[in-house]
């Protein structure tokens, strides 16, 4: 039986993506194996292409691939295989990459590839929706539900690299996440590029697709990954905070300048006066202890160091529970790369140096409030050191002393101070 290595750069959709591959493969006959195994006939590799370190660290491992199984055909796909194609394939042992559009015929022309018996690709849809689900943790999956972006922000290449806003139905979506439930995952943390724009190739919305999810039987807890804060409307939130019992008090919303006039140049669609209404909108109707993880980008093009002082200002203000830090990263083709002011990588470190201080105070005060509250933690499978992990309604990580029973479990706890895991790299989605 052959076996393939899968690798996954970037987010927790191309994580889905690269899951879904690994499943269709198996289907057909196909092992997993570790990339590093020594054993691999093929390797997959799903690329990021979101910075420009990303690029060089996709070309990277490509090459150590091919140096360790020299004879391996290396198939990629991903943001960068989109974007890249050229220097992609011109790269040793790479037979074949796929565009965006190909993602639907990745596993059987892999599999035709490795088994010229099987039937190869079928005709292809550019424009619908590559579906896909996780299913490597016993306890949550990520389901995308969404893909594509139509808001091109002015540092972003995502658009240009997963094209238009679009989605399956919402039926497909619930059939999928039936299937996530009759394979014993009990959590859903719903992805996409622009999750909240969910409808916009299929006339539906975003407040249905929840609603419809809230009615299958076995999953017992939904987060939603990062949504902008636009389309976090009112509506959704009181929906969640009053009718739901499976939506978590759990938001990931990037934010990425607290000055007005970066974020007009960045071609964002809010002020910071609209964000913080929202912030405080969510806090009234769910609680105090809702947690918010809010990405920041840092040194963008005429980022001034007063610009910078108002986004660690109105950060501080906010009192996130996490702060997602990213120095600026010049993109050819977007807008943001031909602007004047280009911020030096020195004053860049330096500011996110500043907030990554201002988020460890943020999370370690956010985390420990939690002490003394009843919560439900959802018992992650794995022994790690004999400890095992799980995590609260408001994404807060407990530790536990391992026992293989309680695995999968969602357990009643009185939060104990020394249960409570502060962490580094907390509340991403």
């Amino acid at each position: 039986m052959k076996k393939i290595a899968y690798l996954t750069l970037g987010c927790k959709l191309n994580y889905a993506e690269t899951s879904t591959y690994e499943r269709l493969l198996r289907e057909q006959g196909f092992d997993a194996t570790p990339w590093n195994s020594g054993e691999a006939d093929a390797y997959l590799v799903n690329t990021c292409s979101v910075t420009e370190h990303s690029d060089k660290k996709c070309r990277n491992i490509i090459r150590k691939l091919h140096r360790l199984s020299p004879q391996a055909p290396i198939f990629v796909t991903g943001c960068s295989a989109q974007l890249r194609r050229p220097a992609l394939e011109a790269l040793d042992g790479v037979v074949r990459v796929f565009s965006a559009g190909e993602k639907p015929a990745v596993a059987g022309t892999v599999a035709a590839w490795l088994q010229p018996s099987l039937p190869c690709e079928s005709a292809l849809d550019e424009t619908a929706m590559f579906c896909a689900w996780s299913s490597a943790e016993r306890t949550r999956s990520f389901l995308k539900v969404q893909d594509g972006c139509d808001y091109k922000c002015h540092y972003c290449t995502v658009p240009y690299a997963r094209g238009a806003s679009r989605n399956a139905p919402i039926a497909d979506i619930v059939s999928q996440a039936r299937e996530i439930a009759a394979a014993g995952i009990r959590e859903i943390v719903l992805t996409g590029v622009n999750t909240g724009d969910f409808g916009k190739s299929t006339g539906e919305n975003f407040a249905d697709l929840l609603q419809a999810l809230e009615q299958v039987e076995g999953i017992e807890r939904y987060r939603i990954s990062s949504i902008e804060p636009n389309l976090l409307t009112e509506a959704v939130i009181d929906w969640i905070a009053g009718s739901s019992r499976k939506f978590l008090p759990h938001f990931h919303i990037p934010l990425q300048s607290g000055c007005d006039g970066i974020l007009r140049a960045m071609g964002r669609r809010y002020l910071t006066e609209d964000f913080r209404r929202k912030i405080a909108y969510i806090r009234e109707k769910l609680g105090p202890e809702v947690f918010l993880g809010i990405d920041v980008i840092v040194g963008f093009p005429g980022e001034s160091e007063d610009d910078f002082r108002q986004t660690f200002r109105f950060l501080e203000e906010l009192r996130p529970a996490f702060i997602h830090i990213f120095p600026y990263s010049r993109r050819p083709g977007t807008p943001a790369a031909a602007m004047k002011g280009q911020v030096q990588d020195s004053v860049k470190t330096e500011r996110v140096k500043r907030l990554e201080e201002l988020c460890r105070r943020l999370h370690g005060e956010f985390v420990r409030r939690q002490a003394g509250r009843e919560e439900y933690v959802l018992i992650e499978s794995s022994d790690k050191q004999g400890y095992m992990y799980g995590y609260t309604k408001n994404y807060v990580k407990i530790r536990l002393p391992y026992d293989a029973a309680l695995a999968g479990a969602i357990l009643p706890l009185t939060l104990k101070p020394e249960q409570l895991c502060i962490e580094e790299e907390g509340g991403a989605l």
